[in-house]
């Protein structure tokens, strides 16, 4: 058994394409209209075979309070792993990204966290590598 796809609740989908795409260099894998909306996702660039982020609108009633809870209590719906937290820091400022928590030790990681602009936080993590 193994994860195929996961997903992102997001407030429009046109809106989080573009920003998983051209902001957070994803890649689109699947678009199937159906009906009002759509089974859209994205891959990492370097795994296009890997685990998909399935864009999933927040149209159930139960979403929008789950979300706007977890942004209440400052918590990343997901994380997302980058081999340098700090180039990917500057590179997303660059882009106007607006980060929420700069990047910190976390214990054996270094996290940072923004916002997606579709209504969630998001956690990049980078694992510390021990220099022994």
């Amino acid at each position: 058994m193994k994860i195929y796809v996961t997903s992102v609740f997001v407030d429009d989908q046109a809106k989080a394409l573009e920003f998983y795409t051209t902001k957070l260099g994803f890649q689109k894998k699947t678009d199937i209209p159906l009906g009002e909306y759509r089974w859209l996702t994205v891959v990492a660039p370097n795994q296009p075979d890997g685990v998909e982020l399935l864009l999933e609108p927040s149209a159930h009633s139960a979403v929008p309070p789950f979300k706007q809870a977890l942004i209440n209590d400052g918590i990343p719906f997901t994380s997302f792993e980058v081999d340098d937290i700090d180039r990917e820091f500057k590179r997303l400022q660059s882009l106007n990204v607006e980060f929420t928590l700069n990047p910190t030790p976390a214990g054996e990681v270094i996290i940072a966290v923004f916002d997606d602009t579709c209504g969630n936080l998001i956690q990049l993590m980078q694992r510390v590598r021990n220099a022994a």
